[in-house]
């Protein structure tokens, strides 16, 4: 039964991430404007004449039709090859293989910090619910939701490290400086993430069985933590597995803001140089990121859930 299952992720996951890349590279080759030109300007070339043009769309192999370039790629993709970047020369895989580390220790801290806050905020909404508690912590949610990510990098960074001068203006990808970009990217989620665990963990206050545990004296503390905070994880970590990927996909600003050296930072430039093979890689990682934490979601799930480890099995039947 788990191989069906696994069989069938893993044919959805290779159909998603050639999907993916596939749409990716048909929208930036019908984007206005010609990449070669963007990549000689890339490369600090001051002067193009019409020539340097055409030699170089034939270096890229822009002189192709769109369906023998598509072919290419996609095939190419199936082989383990994502091609050479347009910029630098450089293969794709190299290029994203090493910023990936940076990008990870970003995500993981930007992780770890926005469960950290959506537990308490969410925790705290739930124990006092109606009251100036829950009332504030609701309050600070919905500021950081209508507050872009942007803008609150580009603040704490004029605040923080400008101002008062802690910390560095640029980071240098480690653990040391990690702390200020992973607090712009967890404060969105950690604030969605809290009120979808309020919001669960009230219904579960409804529930039969708390209602029974409430009759027979429990206490408040043991209803929350041993009851509903386990009868809300399911839901909870769902939202956290999709969002994950967002995590991944709001990189690029943040770490354009505080020069941070990860994929992110470099898939804006490729944007900027219409470097295709390199956003097309990127999109592939993000999607990748999205499959693997789904597969993780749904296997924590089932820990949690036994109603889920059945309809799994229902399935694979």
């Amino acid at each position: 039964m788990i191989v069906v299952v696994l069989a069938r992720r893993t044919i959805h996951a290779v159909g998603s991430l050639l999907g993916g890349a596939a749409i990716t590279f048909l929208l930036l080759a019908v984007t206005p404007g010609d990449p070669a030109e963007r990549v000689l300007l890339a490369k600090g070339r001051d002067s193009i004449t019409a020539a340097d043009i055409a030699a170089q769309r034939k270096v890229l192999g822009l002189d192709e039709p769109l369906p023998v370039r598509l072919w290419e790629h996609l095939s190419g993709m199936v082989r383990g090859d994502l091609g050479t970047s347009w910029s630098t020369g450089r293969p794709v895989l190299e290029e994203l293989g090493s910023r990936l580390p940076a990008t990870l220790r970003l995500t993981a801290a930007s992780l770890g910090l926005a469960v950290a806050a959506s537990m308490v905020l969410g925790l705290t909404s739930a124990w006092a619910t109606g009251r100036w508690p829950d009332q504030l912590a609701r309050a600070v949610s919905m500021v950081f939701l209508v507050v872009p990510g942007f803008m609150l990098g580009v603040i704490t960074l004029d605040l923080v490290v400008v101002r008062a001068g802690i910390g560095s203006v640029v980071a240098d990808g480690g653990w040391g400086t990690v702390l200020l970009p992973a607090l712009t990217l967890a404060v969105g989620p950690a604030a969605s993430w809290s009120r979808i665990l309020r919001t669960t963990m009230l219904d579960a206050k409804s529930a039969p069985f708390l209602l029974a545990s409430r009759a027979r004296g429990a206490g408040t503390a043991r209803r929350m933590f041993v009851h509903e905070l386990p009868n809300s994880i399911p839901s909870y970590l769902t939202v956290v597995g999709i969002e994950i990927a967002v995590l991944l996909g709001g990189a690029p600003i943040v770490e354009s803001i505080y020069s941070w050296p990860g994929v992110g930072r470099l898939t804006v430039r490729a944007v900027e140089a219409r470097d295709t093979p390199v956003i097309v890689g990127f999109v592939m990682l993000a999607i990748a990121a999205f499959v693997v934490t789904g597969l993780v979601v749904d296997v924590i799930n089932a820990a949690f859930d036994p109603r889920r480890r059945e309809t799994a099995r229902g399935r694979s039947r």
